[in-house]
């Protein structure tokens, strides 16, 4: 994909909906008794992936390619049923890690692995867990990476109180869907409150889950019920043109309909340091999943600091709020970002080569980076890793840089957004 400096960035759009959240609905939806219907489903790569495994599980998911509705007609917490084969998550870490927390109470045994960058992904981080739990759960090549391989336990699985080293929603949800067959309450403490999508989705279908401070607890028995489930766009996938409308001059864009919820917002709060112009209007379902319309326009950003329980609530947007840093007047500091090496790619090193390419003057540290803002870019070659987020970022960089910036694997934002650049064309006409 070549990408070319561009005059100014005008209109609305709606971005697809929330990864997070889609890959739950499919996931819970199968668990519960009854139908689950789900609108603006994001029709990304990771989350056909969660519907391909589960159809594998004999659950029966009405979906047609184009179609933003999904009809999951669940069977119940034990209506799974062994799949013949490996289950083949593609490059979806949530279907990974929150799938084999499902499958360690199952009374079946299973195989799971998933694409080259899924095998490089760490998965001690619910092994060690789940296996405290009482689990058979293994890395095939005892290296604690998938392929995992899955058993039955005959004496079921026991409920724990687990300290996490990591803010993850991937390794908390997994606990907790264990949690929903073990003896017991099942209880996470994380050093910073990671998104709560799981909490709230279970909670709304029926779970007995309770969150307090940064510890949530899940008692087991009760019965989930299928459940209406409307996707708000994903504001990871807003956060490309939130920062193409204020770093673009002359732009203006509405992005409607983008989940809010707080903990995901710290884009909006980074922003609001660095002195952006926007607004967040017409905002709603405060009670559940809210959402909101947000409006931005061309601003003088200044550097921040980014580090600390913040850190759960932006993981996503790292690389794009990197490329803001660059246009910011100072230096931006982020830091408490090592979970960026554990991401498709190692995002700090892509991000720093990358914008380095570009001319930007930056710094890879332990745990982030240190963006000096105010060196023109000026285009060239960016291997995007076949990592969606670093290629969205690119493109974002890209029409502020002189010259042509060709983004090599630019498909893979089909992971998550598939009509990115049509959106992002459509916007500068």
């Amino acid at each position: 994909m070549i990408i070319t400096r561009s005059k100014s960035l005008k209109g609305s759009i709606k971005v697809p909906g929330d990864k997070s959240i889609s890959h739950r609905s499919v996931m819970f939806g199968a668990l519960a008794k009854g139908t689950t219907e789900v609108t603006n489903f994001l029709e990304g790569a990771d989350c056909l992936s969660t519907i391909s495994c589960f159809r594998r599980m004999g659950i029966h998911i009405e979906h047609t390619k184009g179609n933003t509705s999904v009809l999951v007609r669940g069977k119940g917490l034990r209506g799974l049923k062994a799949p013949e084969g490996m289950l083949d998550v593609g490059n979806s870490g949530t279907t990974m890690r929150l799938m084999s927390g499902i499958l360690s109470g199952q009374l079946f045994e299973t195989t799971i692995t998933g694409d080259a960058s899924i095998q490089k992904r760490p998965m001690g981080r619910i092994i060690e867990p789940l296996s405290q739990m009482g689990a058979n759960i293994s890395s095939i090549g005892g290296n604690g990476l998938a392929p995992l391989s899955i058993t039955p336990v005959s004496s079921g699985l026991e409920g724990i109180h687990y300290l996490s080293k990591v803010a993850s929603a991937q390794v908390k949800s997994s606990i907790l869907l264990a949690g929903l067959y073990a003896k017991g309450p099942t209880s996470v403490t994380e050093p910073y409150v990671s998104r709560n999508h799981t909490e709230i989705m279970l909670k709304s279908m029926g779970a007995d889950i309770i969150s307090k401070d940064t510890t949530v607890t899940l008692q087991p028995g009760a019965e989930l019920r299928g459940n209406r489930i409307e996707v708000p766009g994903d504001i990871s996938s807003a956060a490309y043109f939130i920062a193409a409308g204020l770093l673009v001059p002359g732009s203006e864009i509405l992005i409607k309909n983008v989940g809010i919820n707080p903990t995901r917002d710290g884009i909006i709060r980074v922003i609001k340091a660095m002195g952006a112009d926007f607004e967040i209007l017409d905002i709603r379902n405060t009670d559940s999943e809210a959402t909101a319309d947000i409006f931005v326009r061309h601003s003088n950003l200044k550097a921040t600091e980014i580090g600390g329980d913040i850190i759960p609530t932006l993981i996503d947007e790292i690389p794009v709020i990197a490329v803001m840093a660059c246009f910011a007047e100072g230096t931006t500091i982020i830091r408490d970002a090592a979970e960026l090496k554990v991401k498709e790619s190692n995002r700090i090193d892509v991000m720093v080569k990358n914008l380095s390419l570009l001319g930007a003057k930056v710094q890879a540290t332990e745990d982030g980076m240190v963006i000096t803002g105010g060196s023109s870019l000026k285009g060239t070659i960016i291997d995007s890793m076949e990592d969606h987020r670093i290629a969205m970022s690119f493109a974002i960089a890209g029409l502020l840089a002189d010259g042509e910036t060709s983004i090599l694997n630019a498909e893979c934002v089909n992971i998550s957004y598939p009509g990115f650049y049509d959106d992002l064309k459509k916007l500068a006409q």
